[in-house]
């Protein structure tokens, strides 16, 4: 395996991106703090069998964001909770079948790559395989909610969404309610299909939800995979992605908003593993009350035969209190040099009091002024989704947060 590279970066506030011609070979660094050493994400293993990873403690690097001394019961060998309740709206061409454990089409997509993962997988009754046939196009999205019903046991759950060859549709997994859920899901996008899947957690105050999301992008087809992380006392999802021909697009978008208390934290990873394949990763998200954490961090890994690559991911944060904290840590890790394009930004900051100084100047009252810039920070992004019913949702979401935004300003 080819050695990771440890690649210079020049940083502003708009923008990170590598200098190539500083590239130097080197071998895993640490972060400090006798956190375990970070290995290449080509080395890093993946595997069905729950024994193959050990209980987190904290100190390793997949986990040194997470508060796993909350989070004890998901790392148990068998997960044995009831599952939420799932229900499905489909859209019309769209089947959704519930299979057993045995069915052949699951786990095809890739192996677990943590403990969690690896327990919600070995834990699961049922699946639920939604499927869009081969050339057809649906007419609205497929809505799948999922209805916590409590927390008295680590629930786990399957989801396996497919769209044919040449197929187009969205698919909207819509969390709520109370529960404590480890969760997998598969994402098999065939050649020449587009597909946009949207994952929702909007979960009530307490709960607990570990995702993990597993993509695979057939040749010159393209995935939409957008999270929204609203509720829920810690919610962690882990999405990748991987390509299986040439000219894949995938494009991944994410809005957060943590309130006190709160630990919302997105770990993604894109496996250019193809040539002539494009990424883009746009994560956006909002902190206000003591306590409240957002970690985000984007992995990606071009291979030595994912020559004609195309990447860029980026990553902001606006802290709206005091007592609130975000993590952001972009890595980029390169094989070859063949490439079309590479590059990530991250940039963290407070609430701009000279934004809101211009406006009350020109007459906005101070409350309106704050909603004025935490609207413009999401805009973009939400123009992006691109899904009228979760671009409404969204909306409606960040008002409640900014009335609360009110409440923290007042208090």
């Amino acid at each position: 395996m080819t050695a990771p590279t440890d690649t210079t970066k020049e940083t502003t506030d708009t923008q990170m991106k590598t200098d190539h011609s500083r590239a130097t070979t080197d071998a895993a660094h640490t972060h400090g703090g006798g956190v375990v050493p970070e290995a290449s994400r080509a080395d890093r293993g993946t595997s069905f069998e729950l024994a193959d990873f050990p209980v987190p403690t904290g100190r390793e690097e997949d986990w040194r964001f997470t508060p796993v001394d909350r989070l004890q019961r998901f790392f148990a060998g068998e997960l044995t909770g009831a599952a939420p309740e799932l229900t499905v709206e489909a859209a019309d061409g769209v089947s959704v079948e519930r299979v057993g454990r045995d069915d052949s089409r699951l786990g095809q997509v890739g192996a677990p790559g943590d403990r969690t993962a690896a327990a919600a997988w070995a834990s699961f009754t049922e699946a639920v395989v939604v499927t869009v046939p081969k050339n057809h196009v649906a007419d609205a999205p497929t809505m799948v909610t999922v209805t916590g019903r409590g927390r008295d046991e680590v629930a786990a759950q399957h989801v396996l969404v497919r769209a044919e060859q040449h197929s187009e549709a969205i698919v909207v997994l819509d969390h709520q309610g109370l529960a404590d859920l480890a969760q997998t899901v598969e994402v098999d996008v065939a050649d020449g299909a587009r597909l946009t899947v949207v994952s929702v957690q909007d979960w009530e105050d307490g709960a607990l939800h570990l995702a993990a999301h597993r993509s695979r992008v057939g040749r010159d087809a393209s995935l939409k995979h957008i999270v929204v992380t609203l509720g829920g006392d810690v919610v962690r999802v882990t999405p990748d992605a991987a390509f299986a021909g040439t000219g894949g697009n995938v494009e991944m978008l994410g809005l957060y908003f943590a309130d006190a208390g709160q630990h919302q934290e997105h770990r993604l990873f894109v496996d250019h593993n193809e040539p002539n394949c494009v990424s883009r990763v746009t994560y956006k998200g909002a902190l206000q009350g003591q306590d409240a954490h957002a970690v985000w961090i984007g992995d990606v890994l071009i291979r030595a035969s994912a020559e004609g690559t195309d990447t860029y991911e980026l990553n902001r944060n606006l802290v709206l209190t005091e007592g609130a904290r975000a993590d952001s840590v972009p890595n980029l890790e390169i094989e070859t040099g063949e490439i079309e394009g590479a590059g990530h930004a991250s940039a963290t900051g407070r609430f701009d009091d000279e934004q809101l100084f211009y406006l009350r100047s020109r007459g906005v009252p101070e409350a309106e002024a704050r909603r004025l810039v935490v609207r413009g920070f999401f805009a973009e992004l939400i123009q992006q989704i691109g899904v009228p019913v979760v671009s409404e949702r969204l909306m409606q979401a960040i008002e409640e947060e900014l009335d609360r935004t009110m409440e923290h300003a007042s208090a």
